[in-house]
């Protein structure tokens, strides 16, 4: 039975834990939403402007993504939340059928504004600071105790967003799942800095679970949509858990883990949240895509994921396979009359050869960018599709073993 939200309304959302890895925080579930089952493990592919670019949605479903994640912040500016939610929400806009979800943009309001797009998970290097901005960019995005003001960088036209305007924009979108409207810091902010960020990102938590509530009510017209609060606290042990702690206690239908890490952190970081986390709801690891991560944040806890990566990289020639990730512009591929991955079942795989991506690519033909992300796209879900089926068969060290062993040997040619 889906439970009832607010005055009756019943929310169409509801996670389900199935199995537990043994003697570990990992587990597999089931996401119910308005639009479909999630089976999580899962990871969620990235449509940034309601489209994965180069990609028809229907190849998304034919690759065996379950759900697919777009953008607040690029959607706010382009084409506006108010056609979107004309046209029926996200997911009817761009043809999808299955789960969407938002992200609060957030990040991309604060990233973008001190000029480091998407690098803001990086290495402490130098003097750390509490105007952190990136070398040459100009400072696009100003944060207060009430929001965040910030220039487009589409045409340089001011915006604001609140923790209030974050959910009318989303709930405009319509997605299954939206996030809670955060600060996203960076490595180089001071602990002084974290500090107050996280009691800022608590009390627009609250912000904006007030504002869901209101909206939910006055939008009964469309199906409900869950709303996760985002765990912040960049690499400090006793900030990510008072964050989950703080959170957990609040009316969130599920959890994000976001902000600011070194990737050889991210399990222990993952496991300090999903220890505070409530059980019996579901967790997103925001921006996470490579395969040793997914397995180190999946042992830890975490049950769905998003990234751009594996079709940003597609679109620069760059492919996965089993053996391997490589570049298909290298001369080797040139008369390769094989496929990218010979364990691959994906359409690219089964239909065409390193030669023709090859030469599409070095003949800048939009082809070779659409073949490559469907690869790059199903070898990441198919990926943590096994992942699923290993915690389920009770061998998940094994596959993870034999997988790792392959994968990171080296690079195939």
């Amino acid at each position: 039975m889906l439970p009832v939200c607010l005055d009756g309304v019943v929310s169409g959302f509801a996670y389900d834990v199935n199995h537990r890895l043994e003697g570990r925080l990992g587990r597999t579930g089931t996401i119910t939403t308005p639009h479909g089952v999630i089976r999580t493990p899962a990871f969620i592919p990235v449509g940034t402007k309601a489209t994965v670019k180069s990609v028809l949605p229907e190849s998304m479903t034919d690759l065996g993504a379950q759900a697919l994640l777009a953008n607040a912040y690029h959607l706010y500016l382009q084409p506006g939340p108010d056609i979107l939610d004309e046209a029926g929400g996200l997911g009817a806009f761009m043809n999808w059928p299955g789960p969407t979800f938002t992200d609060s943009g957030g990040f991309q309001v604060l990233s973008l504004g001190v000029g480091f797009k998407k690098v803001l998970a990086m290495d402490v290097t130098g003097h750390q600071n509490d105007d952190v901005m990136a070398e040459g960019k100009d400072r696009l995005a100003h944060v207060d105790d009430d929001g965040v003001t910030f220039k487009s960088h589409l045409d340089g036209s001011m915006h604001r967003f609140t923790p209030e305007v974050s959910m009318q924009v989303q709930h405009q979108i319509g997605a299954d799942i939206m996030f809670a409207f955060d600060e996203c810091t960076t490595l180089l902010n001071t602990r002084g800095y974290q500090e107050r960020s996280l009691d800022r990102t608590y009390e627009w938590a609250l912000r904006c679970i007030a504002e869901h509530q209101r909206l939910t009510l006055a939008r009964t017209h469309r199906p409900y949509q869950a709303l996760f609060g985002v765990v912040q606290g960049a690499q400090y042990e006793d900030l990510r858990r008072k964050a989950a702690g703080d959170l957990g206690a609040l009316e969130f239908d599920g959890f994000g883990i976001g902000g600011a890490l070194e990737k050889s952190q991210l399990g222990t970081i993952v496991g300090w949240v999903t220890e505070e986390l409530p059980e019996n709801k579901p967790r997103h690891l925001l921006g996470i895509g490579e395969p040793d991560d997914l397995f180190a944040a999946i042992e830890q806890g975490a049950d769905t994921f998003d990234c751009v990566s594996p079709s940003r990289v597609a679109r620069n020639s760059a492919v996965y396979s089993t053996a391997g990730r490589y570049n298909l512009l290298t001369s080797a591929n040139r008369r390769r009359f094989e496929p990218i991955d010979a364990d691959c079942s994906c359409y690219t795989c089964t239909h065409y050869t390193r030669a023709y991506l090859h030469h599409g690519f070095k003949a800048k033909e939009m082809i070779a960018s659409t073949l490559a992300t469907i690869h790059n796209e199903h070898f990441i879900v198919t990926l943590v599709d096994r992942i699923r089926a290993s915690i389920e068969n009770g061998d998940f060290d094994a596959y993870r073993t034999e997988f790792e062993g392959r994968y990171y040997a080296g690079t195939t040619s």
